[in-house]
């Protein structure tokens, strides 16, 4: 993320009073007032960030995974500032009770005001009530230095939503601190119709009033005070369902007299419980049913292990779009894979990561339905990312998993789908703390795209993307931070460009 400088601003009258809402709602239970509850240790930030470049877009690892708080033309700044009370504040009593509110004032970006944060957090023991819209992480990987996760990365605007989770893993009674399991369910709404009406040329689809689902679980084998290697592996789902669509068109094969100009899709508990568990079938499939939807996941799997100062660690993520990639029917060929080493104390390098993501295969190039002629089912053409209904995913033109597979944010045709989701990448990220003062971050990728299985390239598509950012934190002014980082795109998948932005922060207690 940004990095942030303090200044005097206030809070919106309405969110303070919202915030001390929530505040009174929750000491109204006798459990938490009982439990020695204190509303002490809240923090304030604020940050100003600005970009320039040149070149067709801003360089790409300084808009990328930024939690959408970023943009791609050339110039573009903001002022944010924002409260927070970390939960764990109450880490020592059964009820605990957190919350934050983040307020950003762009300039040149998709919109002239944004709530990046506005959350409160009820834990109860090992259980966490989350609501509202919050910056949280993805699921075992490094935030800062990965390319991002194939489902789930920190590269669009936070989606508002009630979630009840365990958020830190929980060992399981009786295995020795041998087995440990975490997880969460998260129901929420999009907030772009806007930007997606706006953005979208005449004719072409978008939607309004989506709602959004997640789910994951995730077990622990192994106990690192006892011996070295644990291994974590888990299944992470999202799912798109309700709102609105435009023109959103007929299939070629459907006889219905399916008017796809404008489309409700259903808002009731069955479409709830067909996010959950998927099921029931969309106003556009016509004659072959599909799950209702936009279901797309992903199987995650670690391997840690754990030495006196260092550690090493091997990952892989398998990304699925609805079921024909769910298990192994038709092999996982395209995958995450990635290896971090966190090294002992020095100056020169802190952690080092690689990845390599391939999403080329995509179940294959050949897609039928079983019919009465030719009973046969190949279910291929997955086409990432992209739903005949739900245009893609994601969330103010960013996507909300890995940002290689290029944004529609980037389409000049005023189209709201991924053109380049069949790629192959090599990705670098290595950071470093040369003294207590200052720190540094590298990134560094080359991908190559074929485009997408609907619209190939006639000769794959490559780009080189490069960005150094070294920070400075004052010995004199506590809590700051300056930022300074530069960055160049090169090739011809969004075109060269070379730029650089500075983030001032200034973060503390409230007093």
């Amino acid at each position: 993320m940004n990095d942030k400088k303090h200044t005097k601003r206030r809070l919106p009258s309405k969110t303070k009073q919202a915030i001390a809402f929530l505040i009174m709602a929750m000491c109204q239970h006798n459990a938490i007032c009982q439990s020695g509850f204190k509303l002490n240790n809240i923090e304030y930030m604020s940050e100003m960030s600005g970009t320039a470049s040149g070149g067709d877009y801003a360089p790409f690892w300084l808009t990328s995974n930024k939690y959408g708080l970023s943009s791609i033309e050339n110039n573009s700044g903001y002022i944010r500032g924002g409260i927070f009370r970390d939960i764990e504040n109450d880490s020592l009593k059964k009820w605990r009770f957190g919350f934050g509110a983040d307020i950003v004032i762009p300039a040149n970006y998709t919109s002239n005001f944004v709530v990046e944060q506005l959350y409160a957090d009820i834990q109860y023991k090992r259980v966490r009530l989350s609501i509202g819209s919050k910056e949280r992480e993805m699921e075992l990987k490094n935030q800062k230095l990965s390319s991002g996760g194939l489902t789930n990365s920190v590269n669009a605007r936070p989606i508002p939503q009630v979630r009840i989770e365990v958020p830190e893993f929980w060992t399981i009674p009786g295995t020795g601190n041998w087995l440990a399991l975490k997880g969460h369910i998260a129901y929420g709404a999009f907030t772009d119709n806007n930007w997606q009406k706006d953005f979208a040329a005449e004719g072409t689809r978008y939607t309004k009033n989506v709602l959004y689902h997640s789910k994951a679980g995730f077990l622990r084998i192994g106990n690192a005070d006892k011996f070295p290697i644990t291994f974590t592996g888990g299944l992470e789902m999202c799912a798109q369902f309700g709102g609105e669509a435009w023109n959103v068109g007929k299939r070629d094969d459907d006889t219905s007299d399916f008017d796809g100009s404008h489309v409700v899709m259903d808002h009731g508990i069955g479409a709830f419980w067909n996010a959950f568990i998927p099921g029931g079938s969309d106003p556009r499939d016509g004659d072959y049913k599909n799950v209702e939807g936009n279901q797309l996941g992903s199987w995650h799997f670690s391997i840690d292990y754990l030495g006196k100062g260092w550690s090493l660690r091997a990952y892989a993520e398998h990304f699925f779009e609805d079921h024909s990639q769910m298990f192994v029917q038709y092999g996982w060929k395209d995958m995450l894979y990635g290896i971090e080493a966190k090294l002992p104390q020095n100056p020169i390098i802190s952690n080092i990561l690689y990845e390599y993501i391939g999403t080329k295969d995509q179940t294959g190039g050949v897609y039928h339905d079983a019919t009465s002629t030719l009973p046969v089912q190949i279910s291929g053409v997955d086409n990432y990312y992209n739903h005949s209904i739900y245009l893609g995913w994601l969330h103010w033109g960013q996507t909300l998993g890995n940002p290689l597979l290029i944004s529609p944010i980037y389409n000049q045709n005023g189209t709201i789908m991924f053109y380049n989701n069949r790629i192959k990448a090599h990705h670098i990220g290595i950071s470093g703390e040369p003294t207590d003062f200052l720190k540094y971050k590298v990134l560094f990728t080359h991908v190559k795209s074929w485009g997408s299985y609907q619209y190939p390239h006639t000769d794959p598509q490559y780009g080189n993307f490069f960005m150094l950012e070294l920070s400075y934190l004052p010995k004199k002014i506590k809590n700051s931070l300056i930022a300074i980082s530069f960055g160049t795109n090169g090739g011809n998948l969004i075109n060269k460009s070379i730029g650089g932005s500075i983030t001032i922060r200034k973060s503390g207690l409230i007093k």
